[in-house]
This record gives C-alpha cells, sequence and structure tokens, in this order.
C-alpha cells in the first residue's frame, strides 16, 4: 500500500476539510479531475464531513470510497467510479451491536472472517460492519497480506459469501 507523506497528508486532508465545509454546491471539478468529481457527487448523497478517502482497484477499475460522517452522526461509505465520476455504492456503517444488523446478520463475524481469511491469508487489520442500501448486512475486513498489501473482504452476513474484494491503493485520513 502507498503511504504519503506527512506534507502531502497535510494538503490533502486541507483540501478534504474545507471542501467539505464548503458544500458540495461550491466545488466545481475540472474534467480531468476525477478526484474533485467524486468528492461532489459523494457530498451530493450524502452532506456530512470526508473524514477519509480511499482509493482502491476493484475489477481491475480505479474506486474512491469516502467515509462521511453526516450531522446526524451516521457514518457512510460512499463510492465512486474514478474514471466516470458516477457514485456506484452507498452503505452505513454501523456498530457489531446494532439491532438492524443483529437481525440481518445469520452468520458470526468469526465465520465471517474465517471465510475472507481462507480466501485470503493475512493479518486483520480492521472489521466494519455495514447495510447495504439493498438492505443487507456485510461485514468488510481490511486483511494485511503477506506482501503488506491490503486488501479488502466483504463478506455477506446472511449467507456468508464474499461478495467483493478490492485492493487499497492509498489512504488520507483517519482509520
Amino acid at each position: 500500500m502507498f503511504r504519503l507523506t506527512l506534507g502531502a497528508t497535510l494538503i490533502a486532508a486541507a483540501f478534504f476539510a474545507n471542501t467539505a465545509v464548503a458544500g458540495h454546491d461550491t466545488i466545481k471539478p475540472k474534467a480531468y479531475d476525477s478526484l474533485g468529481k467524486c468528492v461532489k457527487a459523494a457530498l451530493t448523497k450524502h452532506e456530512g464531513n470526508i473524514v477519509k478517502v480511499e482509493f482502491k482497484s476493484e475489477k481491475k477499475r480505479g474506486v474512491y470510497e469516502f467515509d462521511i460522517e453526516s450531522a446526524d452522526g451516521k457514518a457512510w461509505d460512499v463510492e465512486c467510479d474514478a474514471k466516470s465520476g458516477k457514485v456506484t455504492e452507498i452503505e452505513e456503517e454501523v456498530k457489531a451491536d446494532d439491532a438492524r444488523f443483529k437481525a440481518l446478520a445469520k452468520v458470526s463475524e468469526a465465520d465471517a472472517k474465517a471465510t475472507a481469511l481462507a480466501a485470503h491469508p493475512g493479518t486483520l487489520a480492521e472489521t466494519e460492519y455495514e447495510l447495504e442500501e439493498d438492505g443487507k448486512a456485510s461485514y468488510e475486513f481490511d486483511i494485511t497480506e503477506a506482501d503488506k498489501e491490503e486488501i479488502k473482504v466483504e463478506v455477506d452476513a446472511t449467507t456468508g459469501k464474499i461478495v467483493e474484494v478490492s485492493y487499497e491503493e492509498y489512504q488520507i485520513g483517519k482509520e
């Protein structure tokens, strides 16, 4: 995984802080500015503060994933296709004990983690609990592989099947 220098991180953080505060209506990305297009598209879906952005490779295409904290205290993951500038997925991040998540989860976290690690061996770095737009629940595991690449493996919390795999290229913001 690519890590940015402190200076680049501070510049990017300032950009995101100002962008999130300014509101999406003031963002005027240029035709070549895929990040700007995706920031605007993500904030159009969910107003709030962008606290993290990841660029990842998903099915050989570039995808930005924005973690947005909205004024009502909810946390959202909004994915945007880097080439088209279109939002491709929206998920609400919830706690493991969220009643909606627990009602949908038929597969234990331990079993889902075992499935993810069997398919992509490594060290578990983070677990997220997500509610999908279509009403499904999923576990998302960040796994650091032996070659130090970070992979995200999403496991359906009802079926236990892997539904999405992506490789993180870089990340800016808090984990």
